[in-house]
């Protein structure tokens, strides 16, 4: 399975939240179920620091996991352009990056 691209944007000072729906090669849903995840956002590819982004499983059986970051994290982010990606590792402890994008910072005015 390859990486989908989906580009995000997430607004300074607000809750962020995305759902994604996680689909094999034919189309039909991933089934979750056993499942862990991970995701980053980096300023680049090559920086070490990363922002942790908190991953839910929405629907397992169904593929549908959410990605979200509260306002109080938003908040300390420079509005600026980002890496992210998500990473699910099966119960055979395979790892597979499933989305990657860029996530846009965009500052607020209140």
């Amino acid at each position: 399975m390859s990486a989908i691209t989906i580009n995000i944007v997430i607004e300074k000072n607000t809750d962020f939240s995305a759902t994604f729906t996680i689909r094999n090669f034919d189309g039909s849903y991933l089934n979750l179920t056993g499942y862990t995840a991970e995701a980053k956002m980096k300023k680049s590819y090559y920086t070490s620091n990363s922002v942790p982004l908190t991953v839910g499983f929405v629907d397992r059986i169904k593929g549908i996991i959410s990605l979200s970051l509260p306002a109080a994290t938003t908040a300390t982010l420079d509005p600026k352009r980002y890496v992210y990606d998500i990473v699910l590792t099966s119960p055979a402890s395979i790892k597979t990056r499933v989305v990657e994008g860029i996530a846009t910072v965009t500052p607020g005015v209140t």
